[in-house]
Protein backbone atom coordinates (compact mmCIF):
# COMPACT_ATOMS: atom_id res chain seq x y z
CA UNK A 1 0.00 0.00 0.00
CA UNK A 2 1.27 3.61 -0.67
CA UNK A 3 0.17 6.85 0.73
CA UNK A 4 0.79 10.05 -0.89
CA UNK A 5 2.65 12.62 1.88
CA UNK A 6 1.14 16.17 1.54
CA UNK A 7 1.65 18.29 4.52
CA UNK A 8 -1.41 20.33 5.82
CA UNK A 9 -1.24 23.60 4.18
CA UNK A 10 0.47 22.65 1.24
CA UNK A 11 -0.79 22.81 -2.14
CA UNK A 12 -0.82 19.68 -4.02
CA UNK A 13 2.17 19.23 -6.44
CA UNK A 14 1.14 19.40 -10.86
CA UNK A 15 2.68 16.15 -12.15
CA UNK A 16 3.80 14.86 -8.73
CA UNK A 17 3.81 14.04 -5.40
CA UNK A 18 6.00 15.55 -2.62
CA UNK A 19 6.66 11.73 -1.03
CA UNK A 20 5.33 8.48 -0.82
CA UNK A 21 5.04 6.33 1.89
CA UNK A 22 4.76 2.51 0.79
CA UNK A 23 5.55 -0.75 2.60
CA UNK A 24 6.22 -3.89 0.70
CA UNK A 25 9.20 -5.43 -1.45
CA UNK A 26 11.58 -2.97 -3.22
CA UNK A 27 12.17 -2.88 -6.90
CA UNK A 28 14.77 -0.74 -8.03
CA UNK A 29 15.43 0.28 -11.57
CA UNK A 30 19.05 1.46 -13.41
CA UNK A 31 18.64 4.63 -15.13
CA UNK A 32 16.39 3.58 -18.27
CA UNK A 33 17.57 5.94 -21.91
CA UNK A 34 16.10 5.87 -25.03
CA UNK A 35 17.31 2.78 -26.69
CA UNK A 36 15.54 -0.49 -27.35
CA UNK A 37 15.95 -4.01 -26.26
CA UNK A 38 19.31 -4.43 -28.61
CA UNK A 39 20.62 -0.83 -27.59
CA UNK A 40 19.59 0.92 -30.56
CA UNK A 41 18.04 4.48 -31.03
CA UNK A 42 15.41 5.21 -33.08
CA UNK A 43 15.21 8.80 -32.66
CA UNK A 44 16.93 11.76 -31.38
CA UNK A 45 14.09 13.81 -30.55
CA UNK A 46 13.77 14.12 -26.60
CA UNK A 47 10.39 13.08 -26.33
CA UNK A 48 10.49 9.78 -28.19
CA UNK A 49 13.32 8.86 -26.57
CA UNK A 50 11.97 9.18 -22.95
CA UNK A 51 8.77 7.38 -25.00
CA UNK A 52 11.29 4.66 -25.06
CA UNK A 53 13.02 5.05 -21.70
CA UNK A 54 9.40 4.62 -19.98
CA UNK A 55 8.69 1.45 -21.95
CA UNK A 56 12.00 0.03 -20.83
CA UNK A 57 11.08 0.67 -17.41
CA UNK A 58 8.08 -0.78 -17.57
CA UNK A 59 9.85 -4.23 -19.17
CA UNK A 60 11.84 -4.01 -16.23
CA UNK A 61 9.21 -3.54 -13.64
CA UNK A 62 7.11 -6.62 -15.14
CA UNK A 63 10.58 -8.65 -15.00
CA UNK A 64 10.43 -8.03 -11.45
CA UNK A 65 6.24 -9.00 -10.92
CA UNK A 66 5.84 -5.00 -10.84
CA UNK A 67 3.43 -2.53 -12.39
CA UNK A 68 4.00 1.24 -13.19
CA UNK A 69 1.15 1.91 -9.94
CA UNK A 70 3.84 0.34 -7.99
CA UNK A 71 6.31 3.16 -8.82
CA UNK A 72 6.79 5.34 -6.05
CA UNK A 73 9.98 7.46 -6.96
CA UNK A 74 11.34 8.53 -10.31
CA UNK A 75 14.48 10.56 -11.17
CA UNK A 76 14.87 12.06 -14.56
CA UNK A 77 17.92 12.97 -16.28
CA UNK A 78 17.70 15.29 -19.39
CA UNK A 79 20.46 17.09 -21.21
CA UNK A 80 18.50 19.94 -21.97
CA UNK A 81 15.61 21.46 -19.78
CA UNK A 82 14.26 23.56 -22.96
CA UNK A 83 14.03 20.72 -24.87
CA UNK A 84 11.99 18.70 -22.45
CA UNK A 85 9.99 21.71 -21.89
CA UNK A 86 9.46 22.15 -24.93
CA UNK A 87 8.30 18.91 -25.64
CA UNK A 88 6.46 18.48 -22.15
CA UNK A 89 3.13 17.75 -24.02
CA UNK A 90 4.20 14.75 -25.82
CA UNK A 91 6.33 13.45 -22.92
CA UNK A 92 3.09 13.89 -20.79
CA UNK A 93 1.49 12.03 -23.20
CA UNK A 94 3.71 8.87 -22.76
CA UNK A 95 4.03 9.01 -19.59
CA UNK A 96 -0.10 8.94 -18.87
CA UNK A 97 -0.15 6.20 -21.51
CA UNK A 98 2.69 4.06 -20.20
CA UNK A 99 2.66 4.90 -16.40
CA UNK A 100 -0.35 6.20 -16.01
CA UNK A 101 -0.34 7.55 -12.43
CA UNK A 102 1.04 11.09 -11.06
CA UNK A 103 1.35 9.61 -7.18
CA UNK A 104 5.25 8.94 -7.70
CA UNK A 105 7.96 11.60 -5.59
CA UNK A 106 9.28 12.64 -8.81
CA UNK A 107 12.86 14.83 -9.17
CA UNK A 108 14.18 15.90 -12.79
CA UNK A 109 17.59 17.18 -13.24
CA UNK A 110 19.67 19.08 -16.20
CA UNK A 111 23.03 17.10 -16.43
CA UNK A 112 25.43 18.65 -19.02
CA UNK A 113 25.87 14.84 -20.18
CA UNK A 114 24.63 11.08 -20.30
CA UNK A 115 27.15 8.03 -20.64
CA UNK A 116 25.75 7.46 -23.67
CA UNK A 117 26.35 9.76 -25.94
CA UNK A 118 23.20 9.85 -27.87
CA UNK A 119 20.80 9.90 -25.14
CA UNK A 120 19.17 12.97 -24.19
CA UNK A 121 16.81 11.31 -21.00
CA UNK A 122 17.85 8.75 -18.81
CA UNK A 123 15.16 7.72 -15.72
CA UNK A 124 15.77 6.11 -12.90
CA UNK A 125 12.61 4.45 -10.72
CA UNK A 126 12.51 2.76 -7.16
CA UNK A 127 8.95 1.14 -7.01
CA UNK A 128 7.53 -0.99 -4.42
CA UNK A 129 5.12 -4.07 -4.68
CA UNK A 130 2.89 -4.23 -1.82
CA UNK A 131 2.34 -6.63 0.72
CA UNK A 132 -0.31 -9.30 0.57
CA UNK A 133 -4.29 -8.37 0.12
Amino acid sequence: MTKVLLPPGWPRPRGYSNGVMARGQMVFVAGMVGWDAEGVFHTDEMAGQARQALHNVVAVLEEAGARPEHIVRMTWYVTDKREYLAQNKEIGAAFRELIGSYNAAMTAVEVSALIEDRAKVEIEVTAVIPDGP
